[in-house]
Parts: structure tokens; sequence; C-alpha cells
């Protein structure tokens, strides 16, 4: 969650690319804003309706199908298309229910401190003590296969992270000389954190936010890949991946262009949060 401290020695080498997380930022922001296009205008890009055609099952890329087609027929340009609506939607409602309720106990426990904070803080060192892929799981064989159960199994997990963040910059925050002053004044307490704790916390947690899109795609798509997230005719990268993998030998595009796609997505996230990052912190600003 924190930004590595950098040595002396790794000084020089970012003066010597001053431009290049600017340029990697922009890059993924270019990237997502296609992708988010690309998935919105999904039923008037697609080539082909998402059903299946018997007859052209199997088919190698090519001018009438360029990625090809899956056994049943469909064709894989246009599923990865649908793909990536289920793909972001789920990534969108992971890090909007998770940064709520994460946000919401952060600045609660880092403005009110004292026990509140200590209760707080001690419920989410409990969820952190589990791997996070590992509760997913967990919670994901229990609960019925379907698009639903993998936005609250990776939600459950991923809340920790934005109140730990929220707490440390709120508690910050709250110490503040403004903050005193509107105490002295007289203004209460919401009041106080609804006007001045949240909104400068949220800069933190909206460059996490962004960096952790890209993982909650992966862990989504692992998730459908073992047959705990979506279910057919649902079109998911990770389900589309884990019906290519035992026809790679022969029928290898089925399997590798979602795969590609869960990696130039992943890719695209981690390249905007990283160039957000150093742009917002003053410690990365200082050493540029």
């Amino acid at each position: 969650m924190t930004s590595p401290q950098e040595t002396t020695a790794e000084v020089p080498l970012r003066r010597l690319l001053p431009r290049v997380p600017d340029r990697f930022a922009a890059l993924g922001a270019v990237l997502i804003v296609l992708i988010v296009l690309a998935a919105i205008m999904a039923p008037w890009l697609a080539p082909y309706p998402d059903e299946p055609r018997p007859l052209e099952g199997s088919l190698p890329p090519g001018a009438a199908h360029w990625f090809g087609t899956d056994q049943l027929g469909r064709d894989v340009l246009t599923r990865i298309l649908y793909g990536a609506r289920t793909s972001l939607s789920i990534a969108v409602s992971v890090l909007a229910v998770s940064a709520l309720a994460g946000v919401t106990l952060g600045v609660v426990a880092g403005y009110a401190g004292g026990w509140v904070r200590d209760a707080i803080m001690r419920v989410t060192d409990v969820f952190l003590a589990f791997p996070a892929l590992l509760l997913s799981l967990a919670l994901a064989v229990v609960l019925p296969p379907s698009v639903t159960t993998v936005i609250l199994a990776i939600a459950v997990t991923w809340w920790p992270w934005y109140t730990r963040l929220a707490a440390s910059v709120a508690a910050s925050i709250a110490t503040r000389p403004y903050v005193d002053a509107a105490r002295c004044l007289g203004v209460p307490a919401p009041l106080i954190v609804w006007r001045h704790v949240l909104p400068n916390s949220l800069t933190p947690v909206l460059v996490q936010m962004s960096l952790d899109a890209g993982g909650v795609i992966l862990t989504a798509a692992a998730l459908s890949y073992l047959g705990l997230g979506a279910q057919e005719p649902t079109a998911e990268w990770g389900l589309m991946v884990q019906q290519g993998q035992t026809l790679f030998t022969t029928n290898w595009w089925i399997g590798t262009f979602p795969g590609l796609a869960i990696l130039v997505t992943a890719f695209a996230f981690n390249m905007l949060g990283e160039g957000l990052r150093n742009a917002l912190d003053p410690r990365a600003r200082k050493v540029t």
C-alpha cells in the first residue's frame, strides 16, 4: 500500500528520465479510455451477435473472424468486447463498495482516535491476516457462482486496505491547525469530517483505486477461471481462458486473445496508477 522508499543511488536515474512516468500514465490513460469505449460500444462494434453458430465452430483467425471462433462457433472478438463490459463492471463495483466501506471506517477511526480507532483497526487486522485471494476463494466457494458472487467475494477482502490508508491520512489531517480552529469555533464533528477530513483524504484513495483496478480484474478472472465466477452464457475473460485451455494445442486463439485482454487492461491501470502516484506524491516530486 505504501510507496517504496528510494535510496540516494536511485535518485540520479529518475532525474535522467523525468518524463517517463508521465508518458506511461498517458499511455495507460489512452488504453483505458479505448477499453472503456469498446465496452460501452460493444453492441455496435461487435462483428457478430454473441450467440452460437455450430457450423462455424473452431475457425482460426482470418478475414471473416479476426480472432477466430470458439468451439460453439461464437466469434472470439465479439465475446472479448462483451467480456470487457463484465470485467470492467466487476472492477468498478468492487472498488466502489470497498472504497465506500473502507474510507468511511478509516476516516471515522482516524478522526475519532482512542478506543474507536482501536476497535476498527483490530477488525481490519483480522481481515488482513488472511491472504486476500485465499479469502476470496473461500467466500466464492460457499456462494453460488455468479458475477455478484465475484463482486462480494473480492470486496469483502479489499476494503481493509482502504480503511488503513484512510485512517492514516485522516489521523494526520485531524491534527492540522484549520481542523483545530473549526473545533474551537464549535463546528460539529460530523461537519468537520465531511468538509475537511474526508475531502483531503480522498486523493491517496483515488490513486490507490487506480492501482488496484488491475488487481481486481486479475482476481475476478482467476475466480471465473476456477468456475466460481461468471457462468455461461456470460462473456467474461477469465471464463474464456478456462474454456480455451484444454484446446490450446489445437485452437490456441480461444484462450490466447482473452488472456491478452486481461494483461493489457491490468497493465494499463497499473501504468495510470503509477503515473498518478508520481504526480501527486510530494516525495515522488521531490526526487524528480
